[in-house]
Formats: structure tokens, sequence, C-alpha cells
């Protein structure tokens, strides 16, 4: 059975898509904890992290990277990376710019059209 995240990669469900390429994509949390919450997942459906082959794992990483250097730029806010691994059973990075605003555990409600300004800034 496909995660909702496969099913996101195959356009099966909707997405703020902010970045993609042929082994990662890179979306907006649709529960943010901060503006600009991102989630960078790899197109190999795999549980854990640890479980992706080196290439897929080294193609996840690089976007991460990619992905947090221009949050950074963008939003002029730190990029906090977060791997929990319970929520969805599809291996996946959380960026999260953050300030001294940022509080842990606390969750914003964005419009889509709060979504859709915070898209378009993001994307690559």
């Amino acid at each position: 059975m496909s995660s909702v995240f496969t099913k996101i990669i195959n356009g099966e469900i909707p997405c703020y898509k902010i970045y993609e390429d042929d082994k990662t994509i890179a979306f907006l949390d649709i529960n943010p904890e901060t503006k600009g919450h991102t989630l960078v997942i790899p197109k190999n459906e795999v549980d854990k992290i640890y479980e992706l082959p080196e290439e897929d794992y080294q193609a996840l990483m690089a976007t991460v990277k990619k992905l947090s250097k221009h949050m950074e730029e963008v939003l002029g806010a730190r990029t906090l990376w977060k791997v929990i691994g319970t929520d969805v059973p599809h291996a996946h990075v959380h960026l999260l710019p953050y300030d001294e605003t940022w509080q842990h555990g606390r969750y914003l409600k964005l419009t889509p059209e709060e979504f859709e300004e915070i898209r378009t800034k993001l994307a690559l």
C-alpha cells in the first residue's frame, strides 16, 4: 500500500511543491510548526531513512542542504532539521525555518493563500 507521500509524488494528492528532481521532492507541511515548514522526501518509498540505498540517501541529504541554504537566504531565519519517522511510514526530513518566536509543538493554521505565498517565495 502506498504511503500518503507516494500518493503526493504520483500526483494523486495535491501539495504545495517547492522543489523536485529525479530522486527527491519537497513540499510544504500542511500542519506547519512555522511558516515555510517543509518536508523533503525521497521518491523511493522506504519506512526509515537508514533503509535508503546510499545513492538515494545522498540525494535526499543534498536536497535538504540545498533547500536549507535557500530557505535561510529567502526567509532570513535559521533552519532546523527534524527526523522523526513516526507520523508517515515513508522516510522524510522536516525543515523548519525558526527564530525566537518558534515554539516546539505549536502548529499554525494557514490559509491556502498563505501557503501559496510561502510556496512562491521558497520555490526553486
